[in-house]
């Protein structure tokens, strides 16, 4: 039997190893503890014996995820989506833990252990589909602000399930009692906390930040997380509600996001620990043995689930694509599902062959939830005929902006850089036609007069609709990567000459967007740290003069399109611009030395002058590569200073 330290290291080896797997093969992590721990459990390997003092450590992972569900717990944004969440949500979770319960009783279950049960079949994973809504720009969609809705409640439902469950394993002239009992300790516990609580947390935590210590600040957040967990535990209540009151009391705070930070690395340490804990109890045998009976709830969780959800959604006014979308979205389990049955194993509530049947059911279905998410635009068509009217209409309505439009931008993204970006063209008396998945905010803009319509901008199809084929430029205004590489791969497979400007949150991110074929891109940081030196420098006495200059030569540094200019006859010839690097355009024309030779052999860089760009039949290639070769009419735009330009213009034309 392996010591203490033996046992921590094989289960951080394996733990690594499994999670390093899953995240690239973009699965869920959780599936990747859940294995590590069936393997090196007592039930496979038998390496990591099942003991209470591991149960109760990972409890603590429980713990912490309660108190980040606290901290996302907010009133304004529950009473901003009451609709969904207390409509569509309960609907959701108390319909598939009604039909369970009716299922449960058919085959002689018990309804406490029913009830049990339903709750850990009605959670989804958050963490799966707010990622995965996240990574496919849907979160502003019809079907993702119903999932968030729904997956906002089940976060809620949680607390009261956790409440209920240990009263159900009493007997049943006592049930009654224990619930009326445990109710009346959460309200008044509740009452406390919510009415004297947040008064004397916000100027406790004020005094504790007031020290500035970071070390300080840390221990405070765990002793008020542990403190109110532990009371709530000594009152009869679970560790989980108190550290869910923890999470609402300092979800009030301007400390809120810093807390959020600091308690990160302890929860998903804790949490993989508890799903570890979760795997060990996997027994693969009885699972083999009632291998049918696993397929056969897999498959009835996944339809039963989505039915219900869809016939919800459609009770609350949504189209049948978004209902059926919701559905699919929604019908497998999620991590707070392994939660409720943790806590129904310790209170022997159901079967050991069920439970096992059940924790198998979940793994697997949430392992094919990314896989259901990608074919559910497949399924709805199949299944679904108004969704091909729907599509058509919004493409139609696509059209019917940029039919009138030729040399336009096509904006994809319409927040706030998209829409400061429309102005600026609008000025310029250039046209553009805007793409967004929020529909509030297209319906608002497009009454205002705006060029915007629904759209997604990764669709073949919309793209084309918005007229890309006759689009002098398109601009990725949002700073999500890996929706913006989606978008430039769709966009260059049909305009690979086609300039596309995006935006990055950081510096990180500008080679991979460049590599995939942006012309320029812009970093957020490296924008925002050029105006706060400008206006730094402005405010300490530096001449205007210079400021601007500096700022000019950063800027050309960074973003190759924008170094230069042309010159023009109103430039003063030896003004301060006079030795600047400037643009200037050469014409090629039949038997110039240049002709049918690459750049690269042209040796233009011994006169320190480089080419921004070929113009060749009315298309311009940015950036041209050195193995470019020059054919006859080419317009080559040149960058470099004046004197240098005309010995780069001499070799272009005469050798």
């Amino acid at each position: 039997m392996p010591n203490t330290l033996e046992l921590v290291l094989l289960l951080l080896a394996a733990a690594v190893v499994m999670v390093a797997i899953f995240r690239s093969l973009n699965l869920p992590p959780v599936i990747g503890y859940l294995l590590v721990g069936t393997v090196v459990g007592p039930h496979a390997l038998g390496l990591v014996p099942a003991s209470e003092g591991a149960r109760h450590l990972a409890e603590f992972g429980v713990v912490f995820l309660m108190f980040s569900i606290g901290l996302e717990f907010s009133l304004p944004r529950l009473m901003a989506m009451k609709r969904i969440v207390f409509g569509l949500g309960s609907a959701q979770v108390l319909g598939c833990i009604g039909l369970v319960m009716l299922v449960g009783r058919t085959f002689g279950l018990g309804w406490g252990g029913s009830l049990a049960l339903g709750g850990a079949l009605a959670m989804s994973s958050t963490a799966i589909l707010s990622k995965l809504l996240a990574d496919r720009m849907e979160l502003d969609s019809r079907h993702g602000r119903e999932t968030i809705g729904v997956l906002l409640f089940q976060d809620i439902a949680v607390v009261p399930l956790l409440i209920l469950i240990p009263a159900l394993s009493r007997p049943a002239p006592e049930m009654a009692s224990t619930l009326g009992l445990a109710g009346l300790k959460a309200a008044g516990l509740l009452t406390l906390v919510l009415v004297f609580g947040q008064r004397l947390m916000r100027i406790w935590v004020t005094v504790v930040a007031r020290r500035r210590s970071g070390e300080l600040f840390m221990l405070n957040v765990l002793l008020i997380t542990l403190g109110l967990a532990w009371l709530s535990e000594e009152v009869g209540l679970s560790l989980a509600l108190g550290a869910f009151l923890a999470g609402m009391l300092i979800s009030e705070t301007e400390f809120r996001y810093q807390v959020e930070e600091d308690i990160k690395p302890f929860r998903d340490v804790l949490l993989g620990l508890f799903f570890v804990t979760v795997g060990m109890f996997l027994d693969f045998r009885l699972i083999a043995a009632n291998l049918p009976a696993v397929l056969g709830m897999v498959a009835g969780l996944l339809l039963i689930k989505c039915a219900i959800v869809v016939a919800a959604s459609r009770a609350f006014g949504s189209s049948p694509g978004t209902a059926l979308r919701t559905g699919l979205w929604l019908c497998a389990g999620g991590e707070f599902g392994f939660v409720i049955v943790s806590y129904v194993d310790g209170l022997a509530l159901l079967p050991p062959e069920l439970l096992q049947v059940t924790v198998a059911t979940l793994v697997l279905s949430m392992l094919l939830a990314p896989f259901v998410v990608q074919a559910s635009d497949r399924i709805v068509m199949r299944f679904v005929a108004s969704e091909w009217l729907l599509r058509s209409m919004e493409l139609t309505r696509v059209a019917a902006q940029a039919m009138n439009t030729s040399r336009h931008m096509i904006i994809c993204g319409y927040g706030r850089s998209g829409q400061y970006m429309a102005r600026f063209l609008e000025q310029e008396g250039i046209g553009y036609v805007a793409l967004d998945l929020d529909p509030e905010r297209v319906g608002e803009a497009g009454t205002a007069g705006d060029t915007v319509v629904y759209g997604d901008a990764s669709r073949h199809e919309t793209l084309m609709a918005a007229g890309i084929m006759r689009a002098s430029a398109l601009v990725i205004s949002f700073s999500d990567v890996d929706a913006a590489l989606r978008v430039l791969h769709r966009a260059l497979s049909l305009r690979p000459d086609l300039p596309i400007v995006a935006r990055a949150g950081d510096e990180k991110d500008m080679e991979r967007l460049e590599q995939a074929g942006a012309a320029e891109v812009v970093p957020e940081a490296f924008e925002g740290s050029i105006m706060l030196a400008s206006h730094a420098m402005a405010l300490i006495g530096v001449p205007l003069n210079r400021v601007v200059r500096r700022i000019r030569d950063v800027r050309n540094q960074r973003y190759a399109l924008m170094r230069g200019f042309f010159h023009g006859a109103s430039d003063a010839v030896d003004g301060p611009d006079a030795g600047q690097m400037r643009l200037h355009t050469v014409t090629l024309p039949a038997g110039a030395h240049a002709v049918g030779k690459t750049i690269g052999a042209l040796g233009l860089e011994e006169f320190r002058v480089t080419v921004s760009a070929v113009r060749r039949r009315n298309i311009r290639g940015v950036l041209p590569g050195v193995e470019t070769q020059m054919l006859a009419g080419d317009v080559v735009v040149l960058l470099g200073v004046p004197a240098d330009l005309e010995l780069a213009e001499a070799r272009l034309l005469n050798g």
